[in-house]
């Protein structure tokens, strides 16, 4: 098992991608804490010997205190999103609808922050862009300013955490539950957004996972951004 004896911690680990990962650390072998925003939620797909806890990301002082529960870390993964995003053109936003979209980087900011020191001797961390950050499509500049922020983050972070490592998935278009609609509406949302990638359809949480246990495993990658995204970033 590629994880074996190692100690993880997801921020976001109740829901898509980030339940995904957890589920996979299991099955390498890892001890997984799963952290989520609502306590007591039903988490079916979470195995029966992961660890749940609750905070809210955007709260540096519920962060800090999750890491001091839980101690020495190997890997520190965060998926979470921390609020609500804003769509639409920036011209005609609500600039509380675009200020709020941060709350995913102020969310990874103290995720990094209290979470850096708890890290083991080769630990890392990966945290999750997207491809509006190198591509905005219409309507998408709150997603794009965002993404390139949190890869910025990254790269700038790396030269402090190191020897420790950190880098960034960067996800296409994926199916998960933050796209509420019916199956047949889902499937039409899909078509239309990706018609036009390299690889013309909506990717999976497991396809990004196979890219968050990359980079966790590979101990000489760091500060890098890896696009898992079916040719989005180079759509015409």
């Amino acid at each position: 098992m590629l994880f074996k004896g190692k100690k993880a911690i997801v921020f976001g680990g109740t829901s898509g991608i980030g339940l995904s990962t957890v589920v996979k650390l299991v099955q390498e072998g890892a001890e997984v804490i799963a952290v989520g925003l609502t306590e007591g939620k039903a988490v079916p797909e979470l195995p029966e010997q992961v660890i749940r806890d609750w905070c809210d990301v955007r709260k540096s002082e519920q962060v800090a205190s999750i890491f001091e529960r839980y101690g020495q870390l190997d890997m520190i993964i965060s998926t979470a999103t921390g609020g609500t995003r804003a769509l639409g053109p920036f011209l005609e936003m609500d600039m509380t609808g675009y200020r709020n979209s941060f709350d995913k980087l102020w969310g990874y900011a103290n995720v990094v922050r209290y979470g850096a020191k708890w890290l083991s001797k080769n630990g890392s961390i990966v945290l999750l862009s997207g491809s509006p950050a190198r591509r905005c499509g219409q309507g998408q500049i709150a997603l794009s300013s965002v993404g390139a922020a949190v890869e910025a983050f990254v790269k700038g972070v790396a030269k402090e955490v190191a020897p420790n490592r950190i880098n960034a998935l960067c996800p296409g278009v994926i199916d998960t539950p933050i796209v509420k609609l019916s199956k047949s509406e889902k499937e039409a949302y899909y078509a239309a957004r990706t018609k036009h990638h390299l690889i013309p359809r909506v990717g999976t949480a497991d396809e990004c996972v196979q890219g968050i246990v990359f980079l966790l495993s590979n101990e000489f990658v760091t500060g890098t951004v890896l696009d898992v995204d079916g040719g989005a970033i180079l759509a015409t």
